[in-house]
């Protein structure tokens, strides 16, 4: 897969299948628009084309705080030997005044060269949103592409999306938002150096911080797995700001990985969420501290030995 960063640095001039739009955590709706694309290229010998709305740069010329299920990094990795490109394209303001059949003519034809647009049932582009299927419908014709419609993917009776995957993290449902993606909700980063407490005490972490805009579940205890060193390590984790050893309001993502033995700093990792434990807490003590996390140790060995 080749990865593009803007739709100016986009030279391929072959008929492609193209798919776009936010794909904010590439949940189970996003996977029936991604697995077309790739079909349709397969079966007409073309390109296939994920084009990835980046929403930061419009939310931070509006001042305001945006927090994303995946970072473009994240995406990238998911997407790795899926389609032949994912292209990244910047939301600016400049982007956001694009009237609606120029956004057709200029980029879906005029840079994709599309032969093949598939998109979701409830798709806007272009200025004001005007731009919608039936727009797409109307002018296939003109601009020789055929519109794929692909209706929403459901679960419980409700439709799948992005804002339903971040109510189930921001409950710490993981069970739910494992279910709405199809694979576990994770982060991933660079281990770096801690102040080595954990090993003193026994349990030696990984500690990694996520990236600023990544979305968290809430503070406390996860049961996880860690892949490092090309193997997935089970875990239990801690997501907060250690409050009992430290005075630091810094987010950390912090795992104890079981059979683990080497030097991981500065590696990257991937760790991702099966469970929530409890909520992060402040002893009155290390001696505590240290009581309760061999709990949770023992609970996570047994939540991994009752999954065999």
């Amino acid at each position: 897969m080749q990865y593009i960063s803007g739709l100016e640095t986009y030279h391929d001039m072959g008929r492609s299948a193209v798919t776009l739009g936010k794909f904010d955590g590439l949940h189970k709706g996003h996977e029936k628009l991604i697995s077309r694309v790739a079909e349709l290229s397969e079966e007409c010998g073309m390109k296939s084309v994920v084009c990835a709305f980046d929403m930061l740069p419009f939310f931070e010329h509006l001042s305001l705080k945006k927090q994303v299920l995946m970072t473009k990094e994240e995406r990238r990795f998911r997407l790795n030997g899926r389609v032949d490109y994912l292209v990244d394209c910047p939301f600016t303001e400049k982007f956001s005044r694009i009237e609606a059949e120029n956004f057709i003519r200029d980029i879906l034809v005029g840079i994709f060269h599309a032969a093949f647009v598939v998109v979701g049932a409830d798709f806007r582009f272009g200025h004001d949103k005007r731009g919608d299927i039936h727009m797409l419908a109307e002018y296939a014709e003109r601009y020789e592409y055929r519109l794929i419609v692909i209706e929403k993917e459901r679960y419980e009776g409700r439709e799948i999306s992005s804002t339903y995957v971040k109510e189930a993290l921001r409950q710490g449902d993981m069970k739910l938002a494992r279910e709405l993606l199809g694979y576990s909700y994770g982060v991933t980063g660079t281990v770096e150096p801690g102040k080595k407490l954990g090993r003193t005490l026994g349990f030696p972490t990984f500690n990694v911080a996520p990236a600023p805009e990544k979305l968290l579940p809430p503070n406390g205890v996860y049961i996880d797995r860690v892949f490092v060193d090309g193997k997935w390590y089970n875990a239990i984790g801690n997501i907060g700001v250690k409050p009992t050893v430290s005075d630091s309001n810094r987010m950390l993502v912090e795992s104890f990985l079981f059979g683990y033995e080497g030097n991981a700093y500065g590696k990257n990792v991937r760790v991702e969420l099966q469970e929530f434990r409890r909520k992060e807490q402040k002893f009155s003590s290390v001696e505590e501290m240290k009581r309760c996390i061999d709990l949770d140790i023992e609970y996570g060995k047994k939540y991994f030995r009752d999954k065999r």
